[in-house]
Formats: structure tokens, C-alpha cells, sequence
């Protein structure tokens, strides 16, 4: 019986267990870094199929690792499970942890610990608090050769097109007075944050494509007898490379400093998220795991072309390490994530035929990259390639 056959056995096993999974995720929603019931669930699970299961890791409450095996080469299932503030798993999130739930379940069933290790990884906080670029720079993902998750949408795109995002705080100090007792000794923090405001706007007609600025202001002042001494604002910068917000970055630096010098405040620019660097796409791996989905009836294709604004941590690990990250629909295209419509579309029985699927394909994948080293070898080439 070939590896393959045995992989659709085993998914054809536990299919209903996955989805009772999928369900319980999207029944108990809980956001970013208090997924404390999700994490148990999920961790439980893979402690009872005899895996090592550590928690917290780097030093995050909701983490863990979870390892069958010891040697190289290690595929990693990353797991997302944390939902949106009042929307629930509007992102699918409950999908993407029981599919990468079931692939470390049925990859390690298989092989039995035959040359490799799978690792399975809890990565909280996807939507904004950026667990996984955590977990990188702890070194959670060092000696992985591959990492392979897929995300529910509304395409079926073998790669995401996910761009590089931070945000930063940017504070004008100036000095206080009363506007009309003695105007002339005041420093109006607030209009130097507003004409930033401005430079910001005209900076927007001149960057490159996919490179953006929103801003908000979080501080505006006290009173309006009072001339502003402090004032603040947040500013979220995407761009569709990890160097090109670098760029952005500095832009927006060089803007604040300007603006300071010429209104007489003293600024300061802090950065106010983690990065989310841009998805560098494993192509021979997306192939792979493509025509793995096939079989099943569901074919991927290449992004349609555009700009799209989309960001994950996922982006840090691909710059690691190998990865995949396809898109498989789970309502129609002219749906969109982040709606109570997708919540909904997330525990369809659209999704529940679609899960056992890419649990297929996810683990039929690792166990291609867990036995062939020609593979590992190419995806790595790519990697080194991408980074050039």
C-alpha cells in the first residue's frame, strides 16, 4: 500500500473527530493571546497521539510545541486559532488549526517516527499580535525544512499574496498656553501632528505600488482653551516587500522630523506592532501540495493579478524556512473574509468537505518533504534564491 493510500485512510478515519474540532474552535471563539481553551484543546489532542507537548513557548501564554520524533529533517504544521474581536472566526482560523491539527495527526501515524520529525506549533495571535514572528525570533522554527498551512477563503490560489505591515506611533511634544491670553508662547503639538497629516498625504501620490499610509489620531489635546502640548497619532504602513516598508518606514521618519523642525516641537517615532514581513511562496512546495489537492477534486491556481493588501506572520517564517500558505475557498468570490458571512461560511458543510481535503494534502506533502531530499534540497534553493 503506498504512503498516499495510507495517509487518505487515516484522514478518512478521523474526519469526524477533526471537524467536532473545527466546531468547538468556531463555537468558542477567543481573541488574539487569550485563546487559553483553544490552546488546551488543540495541545490535548496532540499529547494523547504520544507527542511532546511543551506550552508557553516563547514565553507566550496560548503557545506550545508539539513533537513526535527527534531528527531532521522536522516539518512544521503551524496552528492558528485565535478569532476577530466581535466577529468570531470571521478568518477561518478554527479550520486552518484542525486541518494543521489532523496533518501532524496523520503525517506522524504514518511514517511513525520513520526518519524525521513532525512538529506541530501553536501560534496565537495571528491577527495583529503576531505570535509566529515571536516564535521566530525565539528560535522556535530554526531547524525546521518546511512549514505548510493553508488558509480558508473565497479562491482557490496556490500561493497568498500577503504583503509586509507595521505601525507606528508618532508623538509631538510641544508647549502648553492659553490660545488667546498668550497665544504667542504656545507650541501647538496638534497642528504639527495635522500638517504630518498632510506631508502624509502627499507622500501617498508618489509611492510605489502596493505601498500605503492610514493614520489616525490617538491624542488630539486636553481642552480647546488649551493650546495641545502633546498630540499623537498611529500610523499603519504596508508595502509588498519586507525592504520596501523599510523604505516607507524611513519616509515616514524623515516626515515626522520635518514637520517637528519646522513647527519648533520634538518628535518621536516608535514602532507599535510587530513586523509582519511579506510571504516569500515555497513554489515547489505549493506544487506540490496542488497536486496533492487535486485528487480531490480541487484545483489550484496562481494569483489573480493586482495589489492585494493582506498581511500574516506567516511572512516571518517563509523568510526561515520554506513554506506554503494556499488560499482554498470556502464560500463564493464575491465574499470576503472578516464578515459575519465567512463566520458563517466557516463552519459550512462546504468547509466540512473541504477540510478533510487539505488535511490530505497537507500531510501528503510533509510526508513528501519528510522522505525525498531532492525536494528538501530545491526548496531550500528556492528560499536562498527568494532572499537574494
Amino acid at each position: 500500500m503506498s504512503l498516499y493510500h495510507r495517509v487518505q485512510e487515516e484522514v478518512a478515519r478521523r474526519a469526524d473527530a477533526l471537524w467536532a474540532v473545527a466546531s468547538a474552535l468556531h463555537a468558542d471563539p477567543e481573541t488574539a493571546f487569550a485563546e487559553h481553551r483553544a490552546a488546551a484543546l488543540l495541545s490535548g489532542e496532540l499529547e494523547r497521539a504520544g507527542f511532546e507537548v511543551r506550552r508557553e513557548t516563547a514565553g507566550l501564554p496560548t503557545a506550545f510545541t508539539a513533537r513526535s520524533g527527534r531528527s531532521r529533517p522536522v516539518v512544521a504544521f503551524p496552528l492558528e486559532y485565535d478569532a476577530l474581536p466581535g466577529l468570531g472566526h470571521a478568518c477561518g482560523h478554527n479550520l486552518i488549526a484542525a486541518a494543521g491539527l489532523g496533518a501532524a495527526l496523520v503525517t506522524d501515524a504514518v511514517l511513525g517516527g520513520d526518519g524525521g520529525t513532525v512538529l506541530a506549533v501553536g501560534t496565537p495571535a495571528e491577527e495583529g499580535g503576531g505570535g509566529k514572528a515571536l516564535e521566530v525570533e525565539a528560535g522556535v522554527f530554526d531547524e525546521v525544512d518546511a512549514a505548510l498551512m493553508f488558509h480558508p477563503g473565497v479562491y482557490d490560489w496556490a500561493r497568498a499574496p500577503l504583503t509586509a505591515q507595521e505601525q507606528y506611533l508618532v508623538a509631538f511634544q510641544g508647549r502648553a498656553a492659553h490660545p488667546t491670553g498668550n497665544p504667542t508662547e504656545g507650541i501647538d503639538a496638534l497642528a504639527a501632528l495635522i500638517e504630518l497629516f498632510n506631508v502624509v498625504s502627499a507622500l501617498g501620490r508618489r509611492l510605489p505600488e502596493g505601498s500605503h499610509v492610514q493614520g489616525i489620531v490617538t491624542h488630539g489635546g486636553t481642552a480647546t482653551n488649551i493650546v495641545p502640548e502633546f498630540a499623537e497619532g498611529r500610523f499603519g504602513l504596508r508595502a509588498l516587500t519586507t525592504a520596501a516598508l523599510d523604505d516607507l518606514a524611513a519616509q515616514l521618519r524623515t516626515a515626522a522630523e520635518g514637520v517637528a523642525l519646522a513647527t519648533g516641537t520634538t518628535v518621536t517615532v516608535e514602532r507599535a506592532s510587530v513586523r509582519y514581513e511579506h510571504f516569500r511562496d515555497s513554489t515547489v512546495l505549493s506544487e506540490r501540495f496542488a497536486g496533492h489537492l487535486d485528487r480531490a477534486g480541487i484545483t489550484l491556481t496562481p494569483p489573480a493579478p493586482g495589489v492585494y493588501l493582506g498581511s500574516s506572520d506567516i511572512g516571518n517564517v517563509s523568510g526561515r524556512v520554506p513554506a506554503i500558505h494556499p488560499f482554498v475557498a470556502v464560500m463564493g468570490a464575491d465574499g470576503s473574509d472578516h464578515t459575519p458571512e465567512f463566520a458563517e461560511a466557516a463552519a459550512s458543510e462546504r468547509a466540512r468537505r473541504v477540510l478533510p481535503a487539505v488535511v490530505e494534502a497537507l500531510a501528503c506533502t510533509a510526508v513528501d518533504v519528510l522522505r525525498d531530499a531532492d525536494l528538501r534540497g530545491r526548496a531550500w534553493e528556492g528560499l536562498r534564491r527568494a532572499a537574494a
